[in-house]
């Protein structure tokens, strides 16, 4: 069984010291189009935090989430935030006996994690040739392919439409590696 991670982040920026206000991820197996998710993390970061440490809010960025629906908005900026102590052990946990680590863009998701772990003096729990990009797979193989999608800019939602988009797209190739 192919142990692959997906993984989204919120911001209130686009740089890579950007504070991050949730992350999700999500456990799959791209290769079984009948296989659900099997574990999932979903948390809200503590943004004061991060900005004690120097991390970067963008007006332009928090200008953008002021215009999100509120749904959306909700679990980003809710009062129940997680320390970035606890952050780190629960993603290193998630991530452990991980085949691929999958980002929509792992320029954007991965960079800012990476920094982050950076700058807390934390080992970054993948390896660099493990990651995988959802957003170039979906569009060189997945045009015609349709997937539903809820809640955009939600962490969560957002991992499970980018997971489920790469199982489509590996059952209808029959693909066997990714």
């Amino acid at each position: 069984m192919s142990n692959s991670v997906m993984l989204d982040i919120e911001t209130l920026a686009t740089t890579p010291d950007a504070v991050v206000l949730s992350f999700a991820a999500v456990k799959f197996n791209e290769f079984d189009p009948y296989d659900n998710f099997y574990d999932e993390l979903n948390l809200a970061l503590d943004v004061d935090e991060q900005i004690a440490l120097g991390r970067r809010v963008d007006q332009d960025a928090v200008n953008w989430w002021s215009r999100q629906p509120k749904e959306v908005q909700a679990f980003a900026f809710q009062d129940n935030r997680t320390g970035l102590a606890d952050f780190i052990i629960k993603l290193n946990k998630f991530v452990v006996a991980t085949d691929r680590i999958w980002a929509q863009g792992p320029v954007f998701d991965i960079a800012i994690l990476e920094n982050l772990y950076r700058q807390i003096g934390t080992p970054i729990p993948w390896i660099y040739y493990n990651i995988r990009d959802s957003r170039t797979l979906i569009k060189a193989l997945g045009s015609e392919i349709r997937q539903e999608r809820n809640n955009a800019h939600d962490a969560l939602s957002d991992c499970k439409y980018q997971a489920g988009y790469i199982k489509k797209i590996a059952a209808k190739h029959k693909l066997q590696t990714l």
